[in-house]
């Protein structure tokens, strides 16, 4: 059943939404080098379907058991080879349906020529306790793990202080800290992030009054999927944050102004052209990175302002 009256209407290109879900947005990409000199007619019909667009509706929905591999994908196409129990987390999030949502299509026409099951999971908000381990028996394994590549990333690509003050928090079961998790394909339009993360703290203060898991969070801590220029260097160790990097959830940079701990590392490693797009913008070649972002939980209603300003222009 649909969680809330929310559906966004969205363009798509006619190469269809069960195409690689990180595949860059910009149809050029699409239309190998080497093709565009020679056979211009073939061509230029090629660019004139890339482009043809139609108009999608998703909605949001309360989370359930069919929706196991499409969370998976999107927590695989987040985590990539990190040492990570996506099956354990998936089972969490389901178990924890009072908060979070699931995006699908909102109606899939019979004739379309989409080839996805029809309750295919587009995207995916939550939130997870990573401090109070009483949130489920099942899967504290993979709590830890988050908060070990975490820490490890950390020492790796920041300073010794901001690491300590991380472990801190992350220790702290006093303050619990909630992964928030927004994961969708490329395809979804930014503005549905707006109603879900709304809907999202509404549950949370739901789950508060009632004492439910994940409902007492004293910071949020996100991941986010980034990139920046292959010919850029990258801020030495501890140095401030460059303008250049890009979030792939544009949205997030608002999350990111209001975080008190930060840093970027690479997985340029991990990446394959399987869960992670080819990673170019117009023909520049882009290294993917993760954001890591600790966000006091009361920052939250100016990030939502911003998330209203930007998404409703």
């Amino acid at each position: 059943s649909t969680v809330f009256g929310m559906a966004s209407s969205a363009k798509k290109r006619a190469v269809g939404l069960d195409k690689n879900p990180e595949d860059s947005e910009n149809s050029s990409e699409d239309i190998p080098e080497d093709e565009d000199d020679s056979e211009e007619e073939d061509s230029e019909a090629s660019e004139e379907e890339i482009n043809e667009e139609v108009v999608v509706d998703f909605e949001a929905h309360t989370i359930s058991d069919n929706d196991y591999n499409g969370i998976k994908k999107l927590l695989q196409q987040l985590f990539l080879k990190a040492h990570v129990n996506t099956s354990e987390m998936t089972d969490i999030i389901i178990q924890q349906n009072h908060v979070g949502s699931v995006v699908r299509q909102a109606e899939v026409p019979e004739d379309s020529d989409d080839d996805g099951e029809p309750d295919e999971v587009f995207g995916l908000t939550t939130m997870l306790n990573l401090t109070e381990r009483k949130v489920t028996a099942l899967g504290v394994q993979c709590v830890e793990e988050v908060k070990e590549l975490i820490l490890n990333q950390c020492e790796k690509n920041s300073t010794h202080s901001m690491m300590e003050q991380l472990e801190k928090v992350l220790n702290d079961t006093s303050k619990p800290v909630g992964l928030l998790l927004s994961e969708r394909f490329i395809n979804v339009p930014p503005q549905i992030a707006l109603p879900l993360h709304k809907h999202l703290q509404d549950e949370i203060a739901e789950a508060q009054r009632t004492n439910k898991p994940s409902g007492r969070c004293h910071y949020c801590l996100m991941i986010s999927k980034t990139c920046k220029e292959a010919s850029k260097n990258i801020p030495a160790r501890g140095g401030a944050p460059k303008e250049e990097y890009m979030f792939v959830n544009a949205e997030e940079e608002f999350f990111y102004e209001q975080a008190t701990i930060k840093f970027h590392y690479s997985v340029q490693d991990e990446a394959d052209s399987c869960l992670s797009g080819r990673w170019s913008y117009d023909d520049v070649p882009m290294k993917p990175f993760r954001t890591v972002m600790l966000i006091p939980a009361d920052r939250m209603p100016a990030i939502m302002d911003k998330l209203k300003e930007y998404l409703t222009v």
